[in-house]
């Protein structure tokens, strides 16, 4: 692989509070998966981080949840099909306000934290998310763990599915991530993360926690904007991957 997409989260801070640099984040990579105000960000916060993104020629994406603003949106919300459907088609539309403002548009959708978890492997969540992208806007690509349930349903639906791997998670021996309430599920050395990354750019492999060598065909690599330091890791990353020869450009 020569060319790798480097995705991150923002628009995640909430009135005086403050969470991640998004300036900084978006001047290093290539995608944003930017907070739809369902679990992190209010609307100036929202605008602010789809003007960045439009300024720094970065791609937008949608980062839909469940309604849960106190839990950060890792909480599982028992949600009908419906409901889910509505929710997310609600903060697409939103966010995609905002980005058509600042002369851009939403082109994908990437869900957060318990619903990423959910829509991965439950086929209902996963379906209730592609009908909401599709309904919205049939050119819209989805982002997700490869070979995920949310990947097949937006096959199904005709939208263009995007595998990821995460630069800063640990990975279970079936290619799951380690939950977030065990210990070391997050990594913190920029150094450690940049080899990861051109591991996963170059062999298409990371090395899981029980020391075993996984498979992750992956379009899009992901680098926290809430991890501490993150912006120093992005850039390692940024910096290990050309070092490399791969060139860092958006998929969408």
């Amino acid at each position: 692989m020569s060319v790798v997409d480097l995705n991150s989260d923002l628009g995640e801070s909430y009135g005086n509070w403050r969470l991640g640099d998004d300036s900084a984040m978006l001047a290093i990579v290539s995608s944003a998966n930017i907070a739809c105000g369902f679990h992190a960000g209010d609307p100036s916060t929202l605008r602010a981080a789809c003007a960045g993104a439009a300024t720094n020629g970065v791609a937008i994406g949608a980062q839909v949840s469940f309604p849960d603003l106190l839990g950060f949106g890792r909480r599982h919300i028992d949600m009908t099909t419906q409901e889910l459907r509505d929710a997310v088609l609600y903060q697409i539309a939103a966010l995609d306000g905002f980005a058509r403002a600042a002369g851009s548009r939403v082109t994908y959708v990437k869900p957060h934290g318990a619903l990423y978890h959910a829509a991965a492997s439950d086929e209902r969540c996963a379906h209730a998310v592609a009908a909401a992208a599709h309904e919205y806007d049939d050119r819209l690509k989805m982002l997700s763990l490869p070979n995920s349930e949310l990947l097949q349903a937006a096959t199904a639906r005709g939208l263009e599915p995007v595998g990821e791997a995460f630069a800063d998670r640990a990975y279970r021996p079936d290619g799951g991530l380690i939950s977030r309430r065990e210990p070391n599920s997050v990594l913190s050395d920029p150094d450690v993360i940049a080899r990861r990354v051109v591991q996963m750019a170059v062999d298409q492999s990371v090395v899981a926690v029980d020391g075993s060598t996984i498979n992750v065909a992956a379009r899009s690599l992901c680098v926290h904007g809430d991890t501490p330091g993150a912006v120093a890791i992005a850039s390692a990353v940024r910096h290990a991957l050309a070092r490399a020869g791969v060139d860092i450009e958006a998929f969408a």
